[in-house]
This record gives structure tokens, C-alpha cells and sequence, in this order.
């Protein structure tokens, strides 16, 4: 089961490293920062089903837990992060299974990110299998903020000190003011860049490949 589950990443991390191609290509930049992705070990999948008390069968632990494969992409801004998540799940062969925006809507103590729960078919010799895997994307900022805070509950056993969590909240609120300004930072320079310089580039290219075929001809 783990070992299918590792296909289904590997499916997606594909899918997602053709995106990242594509956009490199057709429009000069790159919305994904950085990508990283995890099976779930045995016995951390072990301690879930225990604490949800589930049987040890394959299709309870399949329909009842939902990241035993995940995927994180990291991307620079905001936009960006629809932008991405919008452009894997149209694909015909991704399946929506759910999607929670904590982005518009953050949790109580200001996590922000985006979580899709996808199927994707895993192709083997016996035939296609559906697997679902845990997508979740967020900018540089909520990744930061994300992984901060995780150590922090790791470290007081989920028994984290009130005024640690409050500045927390504070911390997650400066991260959300600092995804704002630098989205707004890069609308004004991506404004500001010459569309004419970038046209000529391309009419050089044009201008090449007809001389090339002149001098064929």
C-alpha cells in the first residue's frame, strides 16, 4: 500500500515538474518555489489508525486517511497559488476529491494554505489503481510561519503556552501583510517591464529562422 502510494507521488511530482517547465517556457517565470513530498512512515501511519480506531484493512485505512501521500509546493505569491493548484486539477486524470482554501479563510490561529485531497490512477501491471494524495499550496511566508509553528507544538506536546500562541497569531498576521506587500512589489515591477523589448526579442528570432531559410532555399 505504502509502496502505491509512492507512485502516486511520483505521478504528481511529474505533473507538477511539467507545469513548472510549461510556465518557465511560455511566459518567463516560475510561480513554484519549491517542491517536497512524503509518505507516510509505518509507524506514524500505525499511531493514526490507532488514535481514529480503525481495523487493519487495507480499504479502511485507504477511505478513512487521506494523506498518507502528500505533496507540498511551495509558490511566491498568493496568486500564484490558485494559479497552480487551478492548472494540476483541471488535468482529466486528477480527480477533486475536496479542497479547503485556509488561505481566504485561515484557521483560528492563522494557518493559511491551500489543501486539495486528489486521485490520481497509478498505472500497474494488474492494471490502473486510483490513490489519493494530500496536495497542499502555500507561498514562501505560510510555509515559514507553517513550519514554525509545528515545531513549536512538537516541542510543548501540542500544550503550547497562551502567550505563545498568541505570538503566533501575530506572527501568522505579519506573514499575511508581508505576502500582500510583496505581491504588490512584483505587480508594480512585472508593470513596469517594456513589452516592446521583449516583443523585439522574439522578432530577432523570427527575423533569424527567415534568414536561415532564405539561405536554404
Amino acid at each position: 500500500m505504502l509502496m502505491h502510494h509512492q507512485f502516486a507521488i511520483d505521478e504528481m511530482l511529474t505533473k507538477v515538474s511539467i507545469l513548472r517547465e510549461e510556465f518557465l517556457h511560455l511566459h518567463r517565470y516560475n510561480p513554484i518555489e519549491h517542491i517536497s513530498s512524503r509518505v507516510k512512515t509505518p509507524r506514524s501511519l500505525i499511531e493514526k489508525i490507532t488514535r481514529r480506531g480503525l481495523p487493519l484493512e487495507i480499504d479502511a485505512i485507504t477511505a478513512n486517511i487521506t494523506d498518507i501521500a502528500g505533496i507540498r509546493i511551495t509558490c511566491s505569491f498568493i496568486a500564484d497559488t490558485y494559479r497552480v493548484l487551478e492548472t494540476l486539477t483541471s488535468q482529466n486524470d486528477v480527480r477533486i476529491i475536496e479542497i479547503k482554501d485556509y488561505i481566504a479563510h485561515p484557521k483560528p490561529n492563522g494557518y493559511k494554505s491551500l489543501h486539495a485531497i486528489l486521485e490520481i490512477p497509478v498505472f500497474l501491471t494488474g492494471g490502473p489503481v486510483p490513490i489519493i494524495c494530500e496536495v497542499q499550496v502555500r507561498t514562501i511566508a505560510m510555509d515559514f510561519w507553517a513550519s514554525l509553528e509545528h515545531k513549536i507544538h512538537y516541542k510543548f506536546s501540542g500544550d503550547v503556552p497562551e502567550r505563545l500562541v498568541e505570538e503566533l497569531t501575530r506572527a501568522a498576521a505579519a506573514a499575511g501583510d508581508l505576502d500582500r506587500k510583496m505581491e504588490q512589489l512584483h505587480a508594480e515591477v512585472h508593470d513596469a517591464d517594456d513589452p516592446d523589448e521583449q516583443d523585439d526579442s522574439d522578432g530577432e528570432l523570427l527575423r533569424l529562422l527567415l534568414k536561415l531559410t532564405r539561405d536554404d532555399a
